[in-house]
């Protein structure tokens, strides 16, 4: 699925690096993967009282103030511990500065569920590493139905990132059950919370909606909590980019009890 809407230079740019790094991996055996169960983690979460929250590694981005050269694993295991229900690891190297070799390291480290978030565009790309989920953008594919059908092949879990209500027809059209709601336009970069408080309503029940980007207190997460989002995807409120020592631990605590909390005891 294709959009005649221009988008920003960096987005053109991990896109150009992703149709590169696709020619090279053709090639590759296809993996076969064991998944943990998302739906079951957030679950779990919830149970335990814990907002489900998918905590992102990403040692940078086009929209970071610098970048976190920590360990990615000891950074994953710092999410976990604050409460996260999954990780989320960035692979694209030009534009984050991500591995599939630290989704690897990674998800031997902990044990919850593990999502490969990249910008893959045919089938060949699915077969880097094994991750519990698979992230697959409506927006940059062909044959979004095909691709989700290859990830479950594989034993991935889908998970289709959306921006507006065609994208998430199509994803829907597409067999998808794990959409993600992105909050930042692919055009200038910018987030607008709106954006999933618009698409949620269109969305089935039986649809586990995330919402991702922008989430940056326990008000936003409140926000999104409030219009329907099962889970959500946070990277540089837990991260802080460019912030030193920021404790990712705590980081992630304070959105995954953010339920529990006042606006005046977390106001940032």
């Amino acid at each position: 699925m294709n959009s005649e809407t221009a988008l920003a230079p960096a987005v053109e740019s991990i896109l150009e690096a992703a149709r590169e790094r696709a020619e090279d991996s053709r090639d590759r055996d296809n993996v076969s993967v064991d998944a943990r169960s998302f739906p079951d983690a957030i679950a779990q979460a919830e149970a335990d009282g814990r907002v489900p929250v998918i905590a992102e590694v990403k040692p940078t981005s086009p929209t970071a103030d610098g970048t976190r050269p920590d360990d990615p694993v000891e950074l994953a295991e710092a999410m976990v511990d604050g409460g996260a229900a999954a990780i989320s690891v960035l692979t694209e190297p030009t534009q984050f500065g991500g591995s599939p070799e630290a989704l690897t390291r990674i998800r031997d480290a902990v044990d919850v569920p593990v999502l490969r978030k990249d910008f893959v565009l045919a089938e060949s790309g699915m077969d880097i590493v094994d991750a519990d989920l698979f992230l697959l953008i409506a927006r940059f594919v062909d044959d979004l139905e095909g691709l989700v059908t290859a990830a479950r092949k594989r034993g991935f879990q889908p998970l289709v990132e959306v921006h507006d209500g065609d994208e998430l027809e199509a994803a829907l059209a597409a067999g998808a059950e794990i959409v993600g709601i992105n909050n930042r336009d692919l055009t200038r970069l910018e987030v607008d919370l709106e954006t999933f408080e618009t698409v949620a309503p269109q969305a089935p029940a039986d649809v586990t909606l995330i919402a991702e980007s922008g989430v940056s207190t326990p008000a936003d997460v409140r926000r999104m909590r409030a219009a329907g989002a099962d889970a959500l995807l946070v990277g540089s409120a837990i991260m802080d980019h460019g912030a030193g020592e920021t404790d990712v631990r705590e980081n992630t605590r304070r959105l995954t009890r953010a339920e529990d909390a006042t606006d005046s005891e977390h106001q940032t």
